[in-house]
Formats: C-alpha cells, sequence, structure tokens
C-alpha cells in the first residue's frame, strides 16, 4: 500500500472527498471509527480533512514551536512542559499559570484536532508568540512552512509495549458510535503488531522524528518519555535550552527548573480540579488523559509471548537507526 505525499485536493466539497476517500485502504480503530492509509501512514477519519488543510495552508514563524508524537507518549504532560517553559515571565508565580484552570490541551491545540477540525483558514496569526502547537503527523507529512523554517520540533516518544497499552485504555474512555463494542486485547494487539493504528505503523512514526533529529539536532529535539520520568529536572532545562529559553543564573539558584519540573509532573497535572473534570471538544474527559504514568504498566496486561512479540518486531524495525527502547523497565521506576 502506497501513496503519495501529494495532496489529493485544496478545496473540501463533499462529493470530491468522499470520492477520495474511497480511494484509500481503511481498517477499523478501536473505538469504531476508520483509519485510513494516507501517505503511508493510518490517519483517524476525523484528522483527514484537518490534515490537509494544515498541509495546504499553515504557516509557520521562525518562533514556533511544534510538539510532535505518536499518541498516549506523554503529549500532555509535555504540553504544560514547553508552556511553562516559555511562559515563565508572563506570570509572577506558578501559582498564576492557567494550567490550574485550563486543560493542558486547551492550551497547546492540537493541529489536527483543534485548529483545522472545523476551519480550514484558522486564524492562527493573532496567538502571541511563541506559538506552541501539537501534532501526531508523522514528519514526512509536516507541511515544508515547518521543515524548511528555523521554527523548532520536540519530539516524545514512549516504550511500545507501555504506548500500546496507554493507548488501548484510552480508547475505552472515547466516545464510541452505538452498537460498537471495545475492542478486546488480543485483537488490539493484533492490529498494533501488524502497523495498524492511529499515526502508525509506530516505528515508521519514531524513525521519522529520530532521524531528523540526527540530520538537524538544532531543529529537531527528541525525547523518550522514560527520560523525563528518571530526571525531569534535567530534560526541563535541556528542553528550555533548545527551545531559545535557557534558564538565567539567577533562576539557577532559586531552582526555577525544578519548580516547573515538579508543577508539570504527571502526578501533580492528574490531581489539579480542571484535569479531573470537564471534557474535551471531542467528548473525552479530561481525567481519560491522566491515567497511570507509570514505567512499566505493561506487564499488568501483556502476556510474556506478546511482549516478546513486540520486542522483536520493534528490534527488527530499528535495526542500524541507533535507536532502541529499554522494554525491561521496572514498573515503578
Amino acid at each position: 500500500m502506497e501513496n503519495t505525499k501529494t495532496n489529493p485536493i485544496t478545496q473540501f466539497e463533499e462529493k470530491e472527498f468522499q470520492e477520495f476517500l474511497s480511494t484509500l485502504p481503511k481498517e477499523r480503530k478501536l473505538d469504531g471509527t476508520y483509519l485510513y492509509f494516507y501517505q503511508n501512514f493510518w490517519c483517524p477519519s476525523i484528522a483527514i480533512k484537518p490534515i490537509i488543510s494544515f498541509q495546504n495552508h499553515f504557516q509557520a514563524h521562525d518562533s514556533d514551536i511544534i510538539l510532535a508524537s505518536i499518541p498516549k507518549s506523554g503529549t500532555t504532560w509535555l504540553k504544560a512542559v514547553l508552556y511553562s517553559i516559555a511562559n515563565r515571565t508572563r506570570f509572577p508565580t506558578l501559582n498564576h499559570s492557567p494550567l490550574f484552570t485550563s486543560s493542558p490541551h486547551a492550551i497547546v491545540p492540537f493541529i489536527e484536532f483543534d485548529l483545522y477540525l472545523k476551519n480550514k483558514f484558522p486564524d492562527l496569526e493573532s496567538i502571541p508568540e511563541p506559538r506552541i502547537f501539537n501534532t501526531h503527523a508523522p514528519y514526512a507529512s509536516l507541511p515544508s512552512s515547518i521543515t524548511d523554517s528555523k521554527c523548532k520540533i520536540v519530539y516524545v516518544c514512549r516504550n511500545p509495549l507501555d504506548q500500546f497499552i496507554s493507548y488501548w485504555q484510552f480508547a475505552f474512555k472515547l466516545p464510541r458510535g452505538e452498537g460498537s463494542d471495545p475492542t478486546p486485547l488480543e485483537e488490539a494487539f493484533e492490529s498494533h503488531c501488524n502497523g495498524i493504528h492511529s499515526f502508525g505503523p509506530f516505528w515508521n512514526h519514531v524513525l521519522g522524528y529520530w532521524n531528523a533529529s540526527l540530520q538537524n539536532p538544532d531543529k529537531v529535539l527528541f525525547l523518550k518519555y522514560e527520560d523525563l520520568k528518571e530526571n525531569g529536572v534535567k530534560c526541563t532545562k535541556r528542553l528550555a535550552e533548545f527551545m531559545g529559553f535557557p534558564f538565567t543564573a539567577e533562576e539557577e539558584l532559586k531552582g526555577v527548573a525544578a519548580e516547573i519540573s515538579e508543577f508539570c509532573s504527571f502526578e501533580n497535572l492528574k490531581n489539579l480540579e480542571v484535569n479531573k473534570n470537564g471534557k474535551r471538544p471531542s467528548g473525552a474527559p479530561n481525567s481519560s488523559f491522566f491515567r497511570k504514568g507509570e514505567v512499566g504498566d505493561w506487564r499488568n496486561h501483556l502476556t510474556p509471548l506478546m511482549a516478546e512479540r513486540l520486542e522483536k518486531l520493534i528490534q527488527e524495525k530499528l535495526e542500524g537507526s541507533g535507536l532502541s527502547f529499554s522494554m525491561s523497565c521496572n514498573k515503578d521506576a
């Protein structure tokens, strides 16, 4: 199955769009909706139009920061960290942060699920700089205005065993169509191993950004979820430096990086009232984006044979790239 990167349409007349969709391979997603194989990745049906609009019309600023990820890899967490770093001088203290009253997804919008979902020409010029956006699109499908500009890309990925379990659990909390039952673990796992999941295959997604980070490390920063869990302060400082907002000597003495790291920790964000209540426009509860956040939780769900199969598959797909994942983490690390 091959599709070119050429955008098939620029005007979204429904008839033309439906005719275009009919040419794409499709498979059912865990929530009962469809995935379409577009530009060599499996795109959720709801995201096809927005991504085409994004590719056709998005104009990057050199000061933009793009957070990229495959779903359930620490996206929500990183949104809070990036926003807090870039805007730390706007508020007297972290106690005045908008993150107390707004979900990280409301503060750092998804390009395909927020900005372009209902408007192919959203007003992005009125957003204060630095603009921070989030996308699940693969690197090869980013518009040239991003790849050719000086804007920064932060990519976060996660141990594929934990990423799969987190996504499978998340799918249970999404609104489902009538008569659509949750996908059993074994069936979901089989699809995942075949690369059929939102914005998959997993290995293509991570390799696209990994190779870009090797080719242009000043533009693309590649992070692992597990490193954030292990040393949040170190990663916060690294992010600030990469984004162009390094901590000053005075801030270092005051421990500002540690404050941001602690405030934006998974545990703290999960316990904020705003993230316990409310819903996303999609209907997904804010709380569904904060489940466990543990490293190694896959051990509570996958059999040793399933874990071994996915581990070998990932090793084969990443062979020779220099990228690897630790598959035997302690679940309480």
